[in-house]
């Protein structure tokens, strides 16, 4: 949060930015940010353009329609699915994990199959299939938020190998930790959601 903080601070101070954002987060789970990447581990986060500070922040609200829409559909708490969203992809449609994980809510390939997704680079088929998903895992864990997060982020199989707990590795403690710090800020925050 201190990262993105300063990137509105110092958009606030230039009032115009016009560098393409590159992200890379390290073996600690640190995000880093900037305009000038130093090695291949930063990708592309945010393709800037021309925009303000209004713009960079309408950009975390720009899928907020569906997210409303599919989270009321398989009744998902809202906040959740905005904290899911802002971990995995960043709002980034097009985002393409190491491992082959597509789109806003990062879905597998075989996830996105056997909840026939259509698209997953779509945004409305992306997260509907990822909130149908989600709605699967936290009835699978008996509403158990932290374990299905978990489940989402490293498997289902690797919590039930772990006894029913999050899975020892640090990627997915990390994943779960950032997951549930976005959740609590937009709980905690007037969100706008779409009309």
């Amino acid at each position: 949060m201190r990262i993105i903080k300063v990137l509105i601070f110092l958009f606030a101070l230039t009032g115009i930015s016009y560098g393409d954002i590159y992200r890379y987060e390290d073996e600690s789970g640190v995000i880093h940010f900037t305009d000038t990447p130093t090695h291949k581990g930063y990708k592309l986060y945010l393709r800037t353009g021309f925009f303000n500070v209004k713009d960079y922040k309408d950009y975390f609200k720009k899928y907020d329609h569906l997210i409303q829409k599919y989270s009321e559909m398989y009744n998902v708490d809202y906040p959740l699915v905005k904290a899911v969203v802002r971990a995995e992809s960043g709002y980034n449609p097009k985002a393409v994990s190491r491992k082959g994980a597509m789109g806003l809510m990062q879905l597998m390939p075989e996830t996105a199959n056997l909840f026939e997704c259509e698209n997953p680079f779509d945004p409305e088929s992306n997260i509907r299939t990822g909130i149908k998903y989600l709605k699967y895992l936290i009835n699978y864990f008996r509403n158990d938020v932290q374990l299905a997060l978990a489940a989402y982020n490293a498997g289902p199989k690797n919590v039930i190998k772990y006894n029913y707990s999050i899975p020892p590795f640090s990627e997915t403690k990390n994943y779960v930790k950032k997951v549930l710090e976005f959740y609590k800020m937009y709980s905690n925050t007037n969100i706008s959601r779409a009309n």
